[in-house]
Order: C-alpha cells, then sequence, then structure tokens
C-alpha cells in the first residue's frame, strides 16, 4: 500500500517522508518526488527490475528509457564517459536547473535503463527537497510522474491518480507550477545540439556554447538541396549515439546500418516527451 508525506507543511513528516523514500528506493520500489519542473516518479538507476517497474507503471518499453537524476555534479560526472567541450562550462553556468545534459554513458557502470545506444541523460534539480533525496540515494532514473500520452503531474494528487499502488511512497511538496521543461542538448557529438527547447532559453545556451545545432540547421539543409534532410553535424552525433561497432569500423558499415543511425535515438525521443527532465 502506498504512503504519502506531506514535505511542504510539516518538518517533522518531511524528515519522515525522506527517509521512508531512501529505504523504499533501496529495496527496489518506486517513489514519487517533486522537482523544478514537474513531479517525477523515481526508482534506483543501478536496479534493473525497478527500471522495468518504472516503465511498467508509465506503459512504456525499453525504447523509452528514463533521464537520470543526480545530487550532485561529481555523481553526474561519474555516470558519463566525458562531458565533451562544452558540458564543464554549461553545468557551471546552469546546475543546478533545467537543463538535461545526453551524454555517452560511462562504459564501466552495470545498469540497464533500456535501449540508450551507448548515452545517458543527466540533471541536477534545483530544488531542495530533491537534491536532499538525491544524495541520500544516490542516482534516480526519473521519468515524468503520469501515464505514457498523458499530461505530466504538477501535484501529488495528480500524480497518485494516474500511477496508484504501483508507487511505495509519495513526496508532496505542493503544487509544482506551471513552468515549461527543462532544454535538453546532445553532448554527444562534436558540436552541441539543441534537442528540446526549455525553461533555459536557446539564447542562454548559445552565450556558452557557441555553436548550437537546432532542428532549424536541418531544415535549412532541405531548403539548400540536400535531399536526406541532415545535417552533416547531425549525422556525426547520429553516429556518436551508436556504439555497438569500433571507430575503425564505422566507416565500412552498410547504408543500411547508417540510415539507423541517423534516426532519431531512443533517449533523445523519450526526453522529449518527459517533462521531469
Amino acid at each position: 500500500m502506498s504512503r504519502r508525506y506531506d514535505c511542504a507543511a510539516d518538518p517533522m513528516e518531511r524528515t519522515r517522508g525522506i527517509a521512508e523514500a531512501v529505504s523504499a528506493v533501496r529495496r527496489g520500489e518506486l517513489i514519487v518526488l517533486p522537482t523544478d519542473t514537474v513531479y517525477g516518479v523515481g526508482a534506483d538507476a543501478f536496479t534493473p527490475a525497478a527500471v522495468t517497474a518504472l516503465l511498467n507503471a508509465k506503459g512504456r518499453g525499453r525504447e523509452m528509457p528514463p533521464p537520470v537524476l543526480v545530487g550532485s555534479v561529481r555523481a553526474a560526472t561519474a555516470l558519463v564517459e566525458d562531458l565533451g567541450l562544452y558540458g564543464q562550462d554549461l553545468i557551471d553556468e546552469f546546475w543546478p536547473g533545467a537543463l538535461t545534459l545526453v551524454c555517452r554513458a560511462n562504459r564501466n557502470l552495470v545498469w540497464d535503463l533500456g535501449d540508450t545506444k551507448g548515452t545517458v541523460a543527466v540533471r541536477m534539480p534545483m530544488h531542495e527537497l530533491a537534491v536532499e533525496l538525491l544524495k541520500e540515494t544516490g542516482p534516480l532514473a526519473v521519468s515524468s510522474a503520469n501515464l505514457s500520452g498523458r499530461p505530466a503531474a504538477r501535484s501529488v494528487e495528480e500524480a497518485e491518480k494516474m500511477l496508484g499502488d504501483a508507487v511505495s511512497v509519495y513526496l508532496d511538496d505542493g503544487p509544482a507550477g506551471e513552468g515549461p521543461p527543462s532544454t535538453i542538448v546532445d553532448l554527444t557529438g562534436s558540436i552541441p545540439r539543441l534537442l528540446r527547447p526549455g525553461a533555459i532559453p536557446e539564447d542562454k545556451i548559445r552565450a556558452v556554447v557557441g555553436v548550437l545545432l537546432t532542428d532549424e540547421d536541418d531544415k535549412d539543409d532541405v531548403d539548400d538541396g540536400n535531399e536526406t534532410g541532415e545535417s552533416p553535424a547531425k549525422e556525426s552525433a547520429a553516429v556518436s549515439l551508436d556504439k555497438s561497432a569500433p571507430a575503425d569500423e564505422k566507416g565500412e558499415e552498410s547504408a543500411e546500418k547508417k540510415a539507423e543511425q541517423k534516426a532519431e535515438s531512443p533517449v533523445e525521443s523519450s526526453l522529449k516527451k518527459d517533462e521531469t527532465k
């Protein structure tokens, strides 16, 4: 049976709620937590059965892997191979906050978030309760607390109505507000790419990274007579999302494989529909 804790009005219940949420995560159960965007449903990122339970609760498959929330920059850097040329600058400027970074996942980690094609989306939220919890639990796989295809929950009541007893602990910190979802930037290619506009304006991202690829660049390629509609930079980024072949074999891949690489990655697809990140 689910338990709900009022973390906004009662300091003692807030303390108990966090402790119960930490215990639930360690048991491989699901929790609902507030973030600086919307409410999220979370699970231990390193417990595959818990991540599967999260996807099942939302009605999603492995092709839509959840992003990961962290309680510190150090935790984030441990999850990725590298931050690229601009990752640290973006973190210094916008974390904690509404910026999600897609990076190459650390290949030494034993986890299973779904069909990520070797990438992970990470964010440190600007929310006191969420960060306090994340420092206790470690990285959490977190998706918006709603059934797939339904609006994201902006209150615990909305989350509980949709997810019910699939979640063990609900942390209620009041309404989440009406702000936009996080901005998502892909750092897996040589040039950063804006995957989803959001709370942090595009011009502020450009002020840090200089060149930022967007969907408009793809439209320009079509207008210029590029039949594929892909800019060379995006094709490079798409290739970088797939680590199934060694770098020295990339040039020998079949046309079919290259077509797969041009397609939107599962991480990109799921993030665009996930408002907690």
